[in-house]
């Protein structure tokens, strides 16, 4: 393989193949997501990253998403969704300190 993109598509194929060929082999009926993330940097360079994958998938920015610092698009193949998601500076920095403080509380398992 020539990269991890090509080595990625690669996996998805021969498992849809393989999928395809053993159908006794149980699968998931849930939603399937591929995610990808710019890298980290300012909020205005990554929300100029996902701008630009959205417009390459013809796709809007979800609003639903906003209020919790992620600014993502995405694309669905059937249950199949690929999603490009900045997770902004404010967002990072809640989820840091609520991960502060694990180890710190211990349950009585009693």
């Amino acid at each position: 393989m020539h990269n991890e993109r090509d080595a990625l598509i690669a996996g998805l194929i021969a498992l849809a193949g393989f999928l395809k060929a053993n159908p006794e082999v149980p699968v998931s009926m849930g939603p399937v997501a591929v995610r990808a993330f710019p890298e980290h940097g300012p909020d205005h360079q990554m929300r100029a990253e996902v701008d630009k994958v959205a417009a390459l998938l013809g796709t809007e920015i979800d609003p639903d998403h906003l209020p919790h610092g992620h600014y993502m698009t995405g694309i669905d193949f059937g249950p199949v969704r690929y999603e490009f998601t900045a997770i902004l500076a404010a967002a990072r920095a809640r989820h840091a300190a609520v991960d502060s403080y694990r180890d710190c509380i211990q349950t009585d398992n009693t």
